[in-house]
């Protein structure tokens, strides 16, 4: 029988040690801050070095789930081993690169390992803690994110302006190797060493993620309804963009029949539909889906209005950042002393209106002449509700299951944190480019500022979130402008990227209010433990 929570004996936190710096490696990144270095050092665009460093997120978002039954049949423990020591090894390769092509081959298999590593983490979590330690262990690894990112911001940062971006690559390995060290001391949890894995459901979802991811990367720069000139290819004057949404959706239906027949037939699926069969379940689902969807939002949408609206530099940002990442951890770190007084839809329902405040206090705070100090404030005050979410929603999910699911929940947290903020990025900026191009419109039909001759020079598909010094020089060196009508230009865009921002973050925040819906049907009550092994049961095969 399962230990009541708060009374289970207490276990070493070493596991936890050891997970969270898994998590570290896996969740560094030191893309953001080594873009200029990457870019000068061989001779590749920006865009390309951002389309390589999503190559990882594809990766692992279509063989997650597939992942998860890997991990479950040759163990945890060897699948920690495998999915901590090739990306280690993927990171030396970026490091001694010499052609932009390793880029897209080293985050490709990175991303394909992490796929095993993932579930690996919740089951080692699962089996080594119980009771009211699961919890706090639940939280301390869902900070390992946070924790993560700002090791990457200051590190890699300073790297990256000091000795070389290729040294916070090396460091990564070097996480990598110790982290391979330190599996030898952990527990080994038993393998479904009679599992056999549904390959052709694996396919399906693979195809159906990799869809999705594409679709979500590309709207931007191809369109989603009419296509623009950036788009490779068109249905005439229609994007392709939908028709790759509908794709996925189809396959996704596939995956899902195939799944509940399987089930039907006492078989074991790809992922166990039992894990979000009560409306509860569901329910902490879309609360996860929503926060991660408006948290990695504004994770970019902030460092954008920093160094576009105020001209920050890189270390400006990293440090205006830091609170708001900090917070998130402290909450990741600390919401599991709420556990036994509070049920997780109180929790719930009270952090995510505490979410859209502080959205709503943002938006109207954000000004040209921003104080720094009523937007960290907001910030601080958003990550606190935004870690406390963040880490019940994977307590709540994790304890409705059974253990020998717990790698399908991490198969599923993880496909909702990389689906939820893929979409979160490509929505948000897609409608906020779009208010802005909606501004640069109504400033073009103003025949003080352009005169038709100059807007015929301008490309209006390709507005974006430019600073005023690059909209000057675009202006000086593709019209005919006049120095006062680039003046009056420059105003009117500073004004409509801070309302486009505004706007957008006033719906982010309508967004989350949303949540409050869901997040009152999650769990009343706090279920005492899990079981903690697997079942020796034979299946047959397809």
């Amino acid at each position: 029988m399962a230990n009541a929570v708060g009374t289970a004996p207490r276990s070493s936190w070493l596991p936890l040690f050891v997970v969270m710096l898994a998590q570290v490696q896996l969740a560094f990144n030191a893309w953001n801050v080594s873009i200029t270095g990457i870019t000068e050092d061989l001779g590749i665009a920006p865009t390309t070095v951002g389309l390589a460093n999503t190559a990882s997120t594809f990766a692992v978002s279509a063989f997650l789930l597939l992942g998860a039954k890997i991990t479950s049949k040759i163990g945890p423990l060897i699948a920690f081993r495998i999915g901590v020591i090739i990306p280690a090894l993927a990171a030396l390769l970026i490091a001694t690169a010499q052609d932009g092509s390793v880029l897209f081959i080293a985050q490709s298999i990175t991303g394909a390992s992490n796929a095993i590593t993932l579930p690996a983490l919740t089951i080692i979590i699962a089996a080594s803690f119980h009771g009211k330690q699961q919890a706090s262990a639940i939280g301390y690894f869902a900070a390992s994110i946070p924790l993560a990112q700002v090791i990457s911001l200051l590190i890699a940062g300073q790297f990256a302006s000091t000795i070389g971006w290729r040294w916070s690559f090396v460091l990564v390995a070097s996480i990598g190797l110790l982290n391979f060290a330190a599996s030898f001391l952990l527990t080994p949890v038993p393998p479904q060493k009679n599992l056999i894995v549904d390959w052709t459901g694996g396919a399906l979802a693979a195809a159906a993620i990799i869809l999705i991811s594409l679709g979500l990367s590309v709207m931007n720069d191809w369109g989603l309804v009419t296509a623009t000139s950036n788009a490779p290819i068109s249905l005439g004057t229609f994007s392709v963009v939908p028709l790759l949404f509908v794709a996925a959706v189809i396959l996704a239906q596939l995956f899902i029949a195939r799944t509940r027949k399987r089930m039907e037939e006492r078989r074991v699926p790809l992922v166990n539909l039992d894990i979000v069969r009560m409306p509860s379940e569901r329910a902490t689902i879309t609360v996860m889906g929503i926060m991660l969807f408006v948290g990695t939002a504004v994770s970019f949408l902030m460092p954008l209005y920093m160094q576009v609206v105020q001209g920050f530099v890189g270390i400006q940002v990293s440090l205006a950042i830091v609170p708001y990442t900090i917070s998130i951890f402290i909450a990741n770190t600390l919401v599991a002393r709420l556990y036994d007084r509070f049920a997780p839809r109180t929790i719930a329902s009270i952090s995510m209106t505490v979410v859209t405040v502080a959205l709503v206090w943002l938006s109207f705070t954000i000004a040209n002449d921003w104080g720094q100090a009523s937007v960290v404030i907001g910030l601080v005050v958003l990550g606190l509700a935004q870690g406390c979410v963040v880490a019940l929603v994977f307590n709540a999910l994790l304890t409705s299951a059974p253990a020998e699911n717990a790698g399908d929940v991490g198969a599923i947290r993880g496909l909702t944190h990389n689906l939820s903020g893929s979409a979160g990025i490509a929505v948000a900026s897609a409608f906020a480019v779009g208010l802005l191009a909606s501004s640069a419109y109504t400033a073009a039909n103003d025949p003080e500022i352009f005169t038709p001759e100059i807007v015929e020079q301008i490309n209006f598909d390709n507005t974006n979130f430019f600073t005023n010094a690059q909209l000057e020089q675009v202006l000086s060196d593709r019209t005919d402008a006049t120095d006062e009508q680039i003046d009056a230009a420059v105003g009117q865009f500073t004004q409509a990227r801070l309302d486009a921002l505004r706007t957008t973050m006033l719906v982010l925040g309508a967004l989350s209010a949303l949540a409050i819906v869901p997040a009152r049907r999650m769990p009343g009550f706090q279920k005492d433990d899990l079981f903690v092994g697997y079942p020796e049961d034979q299946e047959k095969d397809d």
